[in-house]
């Protein structure tokens, strides 16, 4: 186990369809401390058709956004440093079109959402670990692209969300 790292499942994407060809791809800044999430969940947009950025804390996903705008944040809650909400309140005062999605494996997440939640924002928190159609239809759902999600399966759309979340005020 690499230091300060979590040993979390990991997800696998064999499963998930070709990469979208479209020249439009919606873009995605996923920001997770553990590379094997970040990376496995950016191959699961990637493949999905979504044009992926990757970050493995805030700071650096910081400069990333100021590079390339997103239009969808998913970080993990537990960063080092400055957590997962911060970023996504910070993201969201440079870029208030950004929409965010938290995920966490932490029970602890609750306390810091109640934080957030009396500043006035919201956001949606899903359960790590979270199943790649899941993944996809929240993703899709939070860019608001509704009957348009990319198949988990071929010849099958995606499942409605229905993994564990949270809507918090924050």
């Amino acid at each position: 186990m690499m230091s300060g790292r979590r040993n979390s499942p990991v997800v696998p994407i064999n499963e998930a369809p070709p990469a979208d060809t479209s020249p439009y791809r919606r873009t995605v800044l996923v920001v997770d401390d553990e590379s094997v999430i970040a990376e496995t969940v950016a191959a699961i947009l990637s493949k999905s058709g979504y044009a992926v950025m990757t970050a493995y804390d805030a700071p650096e996903a910081l400069e990333i956004a100021l590079l390339s705008p997103p239009e969808l944040l998913i970080t993990d809650v537990s960063l080092p440093g400055m957590s997962g909400i911060e970023l996504a309140i910070t993201l969201r005062r440079i870029f208030p079109d950004c929409k965010v999605l938290l995920f966490s494996g932490h029970a602890a997440t609750a306390g810091l959402l109640a934080v957030a939640q009396r500043s006035g924002h919201t956001f949606t928190l899903l359960s790590k670990p979270v199943h790649p159609r899941e993944l996809l239809a929240w993703v899709s759902e939070s860019l608001g692209q509704t009957n348009s999600a990319p198949a988990w399966r071929p010849g099958t759309a995606a499942a409605a969300p229905t993994a564990k979340r949270t809507q918090s005020e924050v």
